[in-house]
C-alpha cells in the first residue's frame, strides 16, 4: 500500500493504549485523535475503598476511645464480681457487635460481610454468656471471654488481611493474633490459683492502641487515594 493511503488512514484512525501511574497503579488511558493529537486522560480510581478506609477510620477512632475508657473504668471494680462489673463485662461484647454491625455495612462495596455478621452473632452469645457467667465466678467468666477472645481473634485476623491493599490492615492482622493468644491465656489462668479479672481487662488496651494506629494509617491511604 502507497506510504500516503497508511498516513491517511492512520490520521483517521483512533487509537488508544493505556499506561501505568507511578503512584497508585490505575491505568491511564489516552486517546489520539486524528492531526489535533488530542490527548484525555482519565484515572480509574476505587472510590469504593476509598470511603470504606474513611468510614473504618471513624470507627476505629471510636473503638479506641470506648476500650480504653472500659478498661479504665473496669479496672476500679475488676477485684470484685459485682453488678458493675458484670455489666462492664457484658457491655463490651455487645459494643463489639455494634461496631461489627456497622463495620459489615461500610465494607460492603469492598468485599463480603459474612464474616462480620459471623462475629455479631459470636458477640452477642458472647455477652449472654458473660452474664450467666458473671453468677459462678471469675474462672467461668474467664473461660467465656478467653473463648470469645479466640474466635473474634480470627475473624479479625482474618478480615484483616482480606483488606490488605486497603492500607492500614496490618496493626489489625497483629491485633487478632494477640487476641488469639490472650484467650488462650485466660482460658488456662482460669483455672489457676486465684484467677483475676485484670488480665482479661489489661488484654484491651494494646487492642485499643492498635486500633488508634490502623485508624491513623488508614487516614493516610484515604489522603493517597
Amino acid at each position: 500500500m502507497p506510504r500516503r493511503h497508511q498516513a491517511a488512514m492512520l490520521g483517521k484512525t483512533e487509537r488508544s493504549f493505556s499506561l501505568m501511574a507511578p503512584d497508585h497503579d490505575a491505568p491511564l488511558v489516552a486517546v489520539l485523535l486524528g492531526n489535533h493529537q488530542r490527548i484525555i486522560m482519565t484515572t480509574v480510581t476505587a472510590p469504593g475503598i476509598s470511603m470504606t478506609a474513611s468510614a473504618l477510620r471513624r470507627l476505629y477512632f471510636v473503638r479506641f476511645a470506648f476500650a480504653i475508657v472500659w478498661a479504665l473504668v473496669m479496672f476500679t471494680t475488676a477485684t470484685h464480681l459485682g453488678p458493675l462489673a458484670v455489666t462492664l463485662l457484658v457491655l463490651y461484647p455487645l459494643f463489639d457487635a455494634a461496631a461489627a454491625v456497622i463495620d459489615a455495612r461500610s465494607s460492603r462495596a469492598t468485599g463480603s460481610p459474612t464474616l462480620l455478621y459471623l462475629n455479631v452473632a459470636i458477640s452477642l452469645l458472647t455477652a449472654v454468656g458473660l452474664a450467666f457467667a458473671g453468677a459462678s465466678g471469675i474462672p467461668a467468666v474467664l473461660r467465656v471471654w478467653g473463648a470469645w477472645a479466640i474466635v473474634a481473634g480470627l475473624i479479625q485476623l482474618i478480615v484483616g488481611a482480606t483488606r490488605r491493599e486497603m492500607g492500614g490492615q496490618w496493626p489489625m492482622i497483629i491485633s487478632g493474633g494477640l487476641s488469639v493468644i490472650a484467650g488462650g491465656s485466660f482460658i488456662v489462668s482460669a483455672s489457676g490459683d486465684n484467677p483475676a479479672l485484670t488480665t482479661a481487662i489489661g488484654y484491651t488496651i494494646p487492642g485499643a492502641i492498635l486500633f488508634l494506629v490502623s485508624a491513623i494509617r488508614l487516614g493516610r491511604a484515604v489522603r493517597e487515594n
